[in-house]
């Protein structure tokens, strides 16, 4: 007997075969970590040092370094201060959430509007976290122990804790994490320091070229990893509307066009899944 298409719909099964190959596989990406039994690896401390070493073995460190240095000329150029700019990066830490906080701030939207629009864009990291959290926990960690490594948790720490976490005991793990993550937050801070004053300091030009890297690098990198036709609908619908949005004047605009992208892209979604 035929299942019903809502039950293929909601079969996991093809959904986990489809986005298989997203996530880097640790045989396919080796990385220079102590064997799991090494004694390197009794010291939570030493666990936190080869996660802040780790980030130096990642691509993806010179992608959030390049991001966040137009973050920080974007919050230069939008008139807000550099401790500012360093705050939203510590307490935010999702370089979208942050550009959508500064765009629409600096449009004249108000705190809730701009509160309204993060917390849409931070609800994308919420499948994350549960992914990312269950690799790290032990029958003896207490809840407390996690709330670093979840507030850590975006796209970055999650492709690369997928990477390395394999290659970790599992009690070290969350050390290893903490590690990691504040090495990378470091790094963005230190990206948000220096874009801010080049914006500061070079020509209009020059800090207009910075200012592009920010939704460049978004732009491309969600270009390269669209793998669905819903992925792509939702990107070119997203660049499509935006204009149209923006003559709203509602201070809302990525908001309103990632939404109404978004929302066609799933109907495209699943409509493509029920007829499949």
């Amino acid at each position: 007997m035929h299942a019903s298409p809502a039950a293929r719909f909601l079969d996991a099964r093809r959904r986990i075969a489809r986005y298989a190959g997203t996530i880097p596989h640790p045989a396919k990406t080796p990385v220079a970590l102590p064997p799991l039994d090494s004694p390197q690896w009794q010291s939570p401390w030493r666990a936190f040092a080869w996660g802040l070493r780790s980030i130096t073995q990642t691509i993806l460190t010179l992608v959030l370094f390049a991001t966040y240095l137009g973050i920080g000329a974007l919050a230069h150029d939008t008139h807000f201060s550099l401790l500012w700019a360093l705050c939203s990066t510590l307490f935010v830490w999702a370089g979208p959430a942050q550009i959508i906080l500064i765009t629409t701030l600096g449009s004249g939207a108000t705190v809730i509007q701009s509160a309204i629009a993060v917390t849409v864009s931070a609800i994308r990291l919420f499948p994350m976290v549960v992914s990312v959290l269950p690799l790290m926990r032990t029958p003896t960690t207490k809840r407390r122990e996690l709330f670093f490594a979840a507030h850590l948790t975006a796209v970055t720490l999650w492709v690369e804790c997928h990477r390395f976490l394999p290659q970790v005991p599992r009690e070290r793990r969350i050390a290893f994490v903490n590690g990691l993550g504040f090495g990378l937050v470091s790094v963005c801070l230190t990206a948000n320091t220096v874009g801010y004053f080049l914006a500061a300091n070079l020509t209009q030009t020059l800090g207009s070229a910075i200012l592009l890297l920010t939704p460049l690098s978004f732009l491309f990198s969600t270009a390269r990893n669209s793998r669905e036709v819903a992925d792509v609908v939702a990107l070119a619908l997203g660049v499509l509307l935006y204009p149209l949005a923006a003559k709203m004047n509602s201070g809302l605009d990525i908001l309103v066009s990632g939404l109404v992208a978004g929302t066609i892209a799933y109907g495209v979604h699943w409509w493509r899944e029920v007829r499949a």
